[in-house]
């Protein structure tokens, strides 16, 4: 980048090797800056296992039991998709990690609480947030598809094998910006004629702003048909009309829109009325989230202990290939800290589409996916993840088959145009999609309804599919 002044944060993510030097030195309470969530949990156990930075299939281990409960109770149940089965869900309790010396480790969770740590919470976790089968950290990369799980008793499951491999000489950093003023207007459709009414308060609404669609940075309408026929309830005949406005002038997307809201109620759609209250009455500042790298050289870590100098703890990792030191910026930075090729449209491992002909033809019956199908979404900057799973071995080869990138294009229809990239992940019955530029320009920025993904993996399961009857009944693998 040549010009930094548009940013008003900017944080490189840093390892555990500040932290490892803090406990040597004796602390009892570290505080950190911005470090990877998973560094939390590397941290300690580099110290106490005396760890050496290359010691990469143990640190990989670390980094994986670092990601199962760096979200806490999603874990142990939260967000999981087959809750219905978890006792005690209305105050889940909180996993713990023991690592082991050789980076193996075991999920567990506090004896007396709700939930539950099982294959399958943990699946879920491991598929949260992530890109490819290289799960790229500052100090170690892990790969994923080498972890094997394994229960060994009630609440605790043991994951094993993951490998590890060198860094890349780069650490991701995130930059934020303020990327202008926002408004929206959400109408209520009540009853019949919803298109009619939308198009209307479309038309309406342009003619009553002083300004033309053309005059703003961003302008998204979508029509949200969230009512139901013959319905039993006032809010079940309900769907949405949503206009949101993005410019750089707050003028612009300010008061003019509500004056705009105002005309229209009583001249316009039968039921008119606004959702949210005072909806579109003020704009807001919305931010834009950036991901860039940075070369490692230039991040060192200063440890501070108490009342004593300043220790500095280098970030660069050993085997690191040497960089010039640069920041990169926007995708190209964030497909090459994730280990892909910008230019490319394919997903660099695994089979992208498998063949449907390596499906067996079996009875089915058409149900929504998630019968036996679980799933976990998220987001990372503009991109979403979405990771779907079974959970038992008879379903794998069906899945795989099945879940090729053109039909998860075919049920998810707001995929269809965007970069998709797929990563099978055998080893624990699942796959990952990554689907880029579906959030936008960030949570802070997006205009979708849900601007993190995290139902995006309750919509796949709620979309019909021919399920082979043989798989319907199967529970998770014991």
């Amino acid at each position: 980048l040549q010009d930094h002044s548009r940013f008003i944060s900017a944080n490189a993510y840093l390892g555990c090797w500040g932290i490892v030097e803090a406990l040597n030195q004796g602390a009892d309470i570290v505080i950190t800056g911005r470090t990877t969530d998973a560094a939390i949990v590397c941290g300690p156990a580099a110290w106490h296992h005396r760890w050496r930075r290359d010691d990469w299939d143990a640190l990989a281990g670390a980094v994986v039991a670092g990601h199962v409960i760096e979200c806490g109770t999603q874990a142990t149940g939260g967000n999981y998709s087959f809750f219905t089965e978890v006792p005690g869900m209305e105050r889940a309790g909180f996993p713990w990690a023991e690592v082991h010396a050789d980076g193996s480790s075991v999920i567990g969770m506090h004896e007396g609480t709700g939930g539950e740590v099982s294959i399958g919470t943990v699946t879920s976790q491991l598929l949260y947030e992530i890109a490819s089968q290289d799960y790229l950290g500052p100090d170690v990369t892990a790969r994923f598809d080498s972890i094997r799980l394994q229960p060994l008793a009630p609440n605790r499951v043991r994951i094993d094998g993951c490998t590890g491999a060198p860094p890349p000489a780069t650490l991701k950093v995130a930059m934020n910006e303020i990327g202008g003023w926002r408004n929206e207007l959400a109408v209520a459709l009540t009853g019949l004629d919803v298109e009619a009414k939308s198009h209307l308060l479309e038309r309406a609404f342009w003619r009553a702003c002083p300004f033309t669609p053309q005059d703003y940075a961003s302008v998204t309408t979508q029509l949200l048909r969230t009512a139901k026929a013959d319905p039993a309830s006032n809010e079940e005949a309900t769907a949405v009309w949503k206009l949101t406005l993005k410019d750089k002038d707050e003028a612009r997307v300010g008061r003019p829109v509500f004056n705009a809201a105002t005309e229209m109620a009583l001249a316009t759609i039968p039921g008119f009325y606004l959702l949210g209250g005072e909806a579109g009455k003020e704009a807001r500042p919305y931010g834009v989230y950036t991901p860039a790298t940075i070369g490692s050289e230039l991040v060192p870590q200063q440890v501070t202990l108490m009342g004593q100098a300043p220790v500095t703890v280098s970030s660069v990792a050993p085997s690191q290939r040497q960089h010039g030191s640069r920041i990169e910026s926007g995708m190209t930075a964030a497909a090459r800290h994730c280990g892909h090729d910008p230019q490319s449209t394919a997903a660099p491992a695994a089979p992208a589409t498998p063949a449907a002909t390596t499906q067996t033809q079996t009875a089915t019956l058409r149900l929504p996916l998630g019968r036996i199908v679980g799933a976990r979404s998220g987001d990372k900057g503009g991109n979403a993840n979405l990771g779907i799973f079974v959970r038992n071995d008879a379903a794998w080869p069906w899945l795989n088959a099945f879940m090729t990138l053109e039909r998860l294009r075919e049920l998810l229809p707001e995929v269809r145009t965007l970069q998709v990239e797929r990563f099978a992940l055998p080893n624990i019955l699942a796959i990952n999609f990554v689907i880029h530029g579906l959030l936008q320009e960030g949570v802070a920025a997006s205009t979708r309804q849900d601007g993190q993904a995290k139902s995006l993996g309750e919509w796949l399961r709620a979309r019909e599919a021919d399920l082979p009857l043989e798989l319907i009944n199967h529970k998770e693998t014991p």
